[in-house]
């Protein structure tokens, strides 16, 4: 790694590193440089008597040698910790006062608080993880599905890493051999005969298709953790409310026969194959004098106008009626739409998925919301539009700044490719795409992007 990965901080830092609240067992964490003398000031244990990744019972003393509570004692040595420096894991009690007195006693010994995400700062600095492992840590806390979770943890164990780098290897390879033309040009290498020796095209086109394959489960993966943000849009009365119902398997909107109930947004997230869906139930857009109705009208477009996919539902018995029409024509372009032609139980309508004949591409979608039938349809288009695969056991779950690294690399990859008999442009496209994926791990990382990762971390950890 670079040298500028390594620390050189002196200060101790100590944080809760358990959640909110009243547990059985709360955790206070401790990293530093020496850390044996602050366990024997907070124990009164003979520093010589803490054996390393030992637990010991101990007593967890305030500054007046009483007893603040009992617990266990751990003692992790550098460099074989979390962060690779000495850290403490002092367990209590759960109770939020006990919690808050341990740290206190901690920042009185000469820690202070740590930052948000300092710990694992500490670790990436110090070698211990990359930044694609770094923020596995945080995506593993937060992972909403046990697929998000599952991909989180592939990630931290160093399975997108090692992807990435083996490509960075490769490109590595690839430059220092084209570059042999440029480096000892008195050696009058036949640029094209070189080519030809190293199979550069072979070369070049298989990193290609890796960096692609690497970007396919990179969006599968960003999927897992964003989701597909579904708004329910239509006339009044087509069954919106019964079909958000119906979705979430219980009675989260309140239906009726009245035009008009809803009035403002409702949200709910699913969860389908893992992938989080946000549907958001809203306003029946219509015409109205109803100035409460009105604003839960305006809402509705709001709410539109984020959406990744609009389900535009309307009543099977009637089709699509001029009144849909103007709705759809008033959708924001380049936001998918699928048309749910729902009721189809009283419309004596068989479910099923069609193609409208004169929108190619055009989905159309006939359910029934009050009795199931044909909803697995709507799960299937909706995976659909999220791109989902149906492979989650490879998916690397990614971030924003992973999949931008992995475009401009295959982009520049592509250009490379395309000056592949101009060495000179080609080489220089070659190291633009190596940067651009060793950005990915953090060997090329600006102090501003590291400060704006971890700064999104929980304190403690």
């Amino acid at each position: 790694m670079p040298a500028s990965r390594h620390t050189d901080t002196t200060d101790t830092i100590a944080a809760i590193a358990t959640a909110p609240g009243r547990g059985g067992i709360g955790v206070v964490r401790v990293s530093g440089h020496d850390l044996l003398p602050f366990a024997a000031a907070l124990t009164g244990k003979a520093p010589d008597s803490i054996q390393p990744r030992r637990a010991a019972i101990a007593d967890f003393l305030a500054g007046d040698g009483i007893a603040i509570d009992r617990g266990i004692l751990l003692h992790f040595p550098a460099p074989h910790s979390f962060t690779g420096e000495d850290v403490l894991e002092l367990q209590g009690h759960g109770g939020p006062v006990v919690m808050q007195l341990l740290l206190a006693r901690a920042i009185e010994l000469g820690a202070r608080l740590a930052d948000p995400g300092e710990f694992t700062r500490r670790a990436f600095l110090n070698d211990k993880l990359d930044l694609a492992q770094a923020e596995a840590v945080a995506d593993l806390i937060e992972a909403s599905t046990a697929q998000a979770a599952r991909s989180a943890l592939r990630s931290l164990s160093g399975e997108f890493s090692h992807a990435v780098h083996g490509i960075v290897a490769r490109l590595t390879e690839l430059r220092m051999l084209i570059e042999a033309t440029l480096d000892f040009p008195e050696e009058e290498i036949d640029a094209e005969q070189l080519l030809r020796d190293i199979d550069a095209a072979a070369r070049l086109a298989q990193l290609r298709a890796d960096i692609a394959a690497l970007q396919g489960r990179a969006r599968q993966g960003a999927m897992l953790r964003t989701g597909l943000h579904v708004v329910l849009a239509g006339l009044p009365n087509v069954g919106k409310s019964s079909l958000l119902n119906r979705l979430a398997g219980e009675e989260r909107a309140i239906v009726t026969e009245i035009a008009g109930t809803t009035r403002d947004a409702l949200r709910e997230t699913i969860h389908v194959e893992g992938i989080p869906l946000h549907v958001i139930d809203t306003a029946g857009l219509r015409e109205t004098d109803d100035a409460v109705e009105k604003i839960g009208i305006e809402r509705t477009w709001q709410e539109i106008a984020r959406a990744d996919v609009v389900l535009q539902i309307v009543d099977a018995r009637a089709g699509v009626t001029p009144a849909d029409h103007a709705i759809a024509v008033r959708l924001p372009a380049g936001i998918e739409r699928i048309v749910v032609e729902n009721k189809c139980d009283l419309a004596g309508l068989v479910p099923g998925r069609f193609e409208d004949a004169e929108r190619a591409g055009q989905v159309h979608l006939r359910l029934s919301a009050k009795t199931g039938a044909g909803i697995g349809l709507l799960h299937d288009e909706l995976l659909r539009v999220a791109g989902w695969a149906g492979h989650g056991e490879d998916v690397i779950l990614a971030r924003e700044r992973h999949l931008e690294a992995l475009n401009l690399a295959a982009e520049k990859s592509a250009l490379a490719e395309r000056q592949l008999r101009q060495i000179e442009l080609c080489a220089e496209e070659l190291r633009l795409a190596q940067e651009a994926l060793a950005a990915i791990t953090g060997e090329f990382t600006s102090d501003d992007l590291l400060g704006v990762i971890f700064s999104r971390f929980c304190i403690g950890k």
